[in-house]
């Protein structure tokens, strides 16, 4: 365990500076533990993301995840027991269990690289709520935002969860990524820039839609066409 969030420190250039372990008998059965912890950063008060830039004809940058990465997994083990699946069952070369562990993607590195050189306007972590929920977050009122579903495939892993757990689309773009960790929302003018320097950084992207004019709270319509 503490490997592993060494690890995700060091992806996210990160420094694990405490901790501690609470004894609480009576709480916690034999071989049962909570782990709970936060990240606090900086960052110059000229450099804040705070969505003033952000406007219509920006273009959607959407960074690929890894997998489901930590959300969902109340909806996933239903789905396991539900379709009587193992976790040791062979999935796309590896076992199910593997496929729906794999870790969490940390983009740090990667939208700093970027933050360098192109003006992101704004980024939308696509966690829990998937993108349904999340994007609207980072866009002001009289903005939506339209998302191409053809733009990119669905991983195998939610195209399994779907059909195993016959789970709407809605559902699934209100649960999980489906694929989508990360966008980032910039100038169409630096569209081009964007996605090659988030290439040369070893992310897959996709150019999954545009802002749009409208009226009211921010919201995502979801077509099936290229912009």
């Amino acid at each position: 365990m503490i490997a592993g969030i060494g690890k995700g420190c060091e992806l996210a250039g990160a420094a694990l500076v405490g901790g501690e372990t609470a004894e609480m008998p009576g709480m916690y059965a034999d071989g049962e533990y909570d782990l709970a912890g936060f990240c606090v950063g900086i960052v110059e008060k000229t450099k804040v993301l705070d969505g003033s830039k952000v406007k219509a004809g920006d273009k959607l940058i959407g960074i690929a995840s890894s997998g489901p990465h930590s959300n969902g997994y109340s909806l996933i083990r239903k789905i396991i027991a539900h379709s009587h699946s193992a976790l040791t069952d062979s999935f796309a070369g590896k076992t199910l269990g593997v496929a729906l562990l794999q870790p969490t993607r940390i983009y740090v590195k990667s939208l700093l690289s970027l933050l360098d050189i192109v003006p992101v306007h704004a980024f939308a972590h696509i966690t829990g709520g998937g993108l349904t929920e999340n994007l609207p977050r980072v866009l002001p009122a009289g903005l939506n935002a339209n998302i191409d579903l053809s733009s990119w495939r669905f991983p195998d892993i939610f195209l399994w969860l779907q059909e195993q757990g016959n789970v709407s689309q809605a559902d699934m773009l209100t649960t999980f990524n489906c694929g989508i960790g990360m966008i980032a929302c910039v100038a169409a003018e630096d569209e081009k820039v964007a996605l090659e320097t988030l290439q040369s950084l070893g992310e897959t992207v996709f150019v999954i839609g545009e802002l749009v004019e409208s009226e009211g709270k921010p919201e995502v319509n979801y077509i099936h066409r290229k912009l």
